[in-house]
């Protein structure tokens, strides 16, 4: 297999956002053999079934690289108990129209950093049963719930913590073993809608 290509999704459209922080500090973290490309979600307008027949340019290319990847590892941030409505949107996007998902056999992995205590745990939880829906294999453990974020990360926005980091890495490693077994993703070749 050639370098596995992860696609990282930043879930939050905040400027000093710490999902996107803790997505830089698994760029840093990525083993080698693989390599993790990010994607914000600013462009993409509001989900109109009405439309995906036509996919607005900010669609098509978000699809472009969904279908280009061999994994996917989300970042999300938890506003009121579940994702970010952004996030969701770009997700139903990439989903249409019926038949040509871009999710379909993706390996995933889910993370998300929080200033509260839980650390996005609903988020992730709720991001999960979507998965589930679009036929995505996800990597169950470990699971990266970054609480309380403003203590782990510096001014610069890098993050700190060493626990955290190894608890990246080790998703990563997942991920990537995902990628190398799922029968799924063997079954859909790069590109596949």
């Amino acid at each position: 297999m050639d370098k596995i290509e992860i696609l990282g999704i930043v879930g939050s459209l905040r400027k000093n956002s710490y999902n996107h922080a803790v997505l830089k500090a698994a760029q840093d973290l990525t083993p080698p053999g693989a390599v993790l490309n990010l994607i914000e979600l600013h462009g993409i307008p509001v989900f109109n079934q009405d439309t995906e027949m036509t996919l607005p340019d900010s669609v098509l290319e978000f699809k472009r690289r969904i279908l280009a990847a061999d994994a996917i590892l989300f970042a999300t941030p938890e506003y009121n108990y579940s994702l970010p409505g952004g996030l969701k949107n770009a997700i139903d996007w990439a989903s249409r129209p019926y038949g040509e998902s871009a999710w379909l056999g993706k390996p995933a992995a889910v993370m998300g950093a929080s200033t509260g205590s839980l650390g996005t745990a609903r988020a992730q939880y709720h991001l999960r049963q979507i998965l589930v829906t679009l036929d995505m294999p996800v990597v169950n453990q470990p699971e990266v719930m970054i609480g309380n974020a403003a203590q782990w990360f510096d001014q610069d926005g890098k993050l700190t913590d060493v626990p955290t980091r190894q608890c990246i890495q080790k998703l990563l490693g997942a991920l990537i073993h995902l990628v190398k077994v799922s029968p799924v993703s063997l079954n859909y070749p790069k590109g596949h809608a």
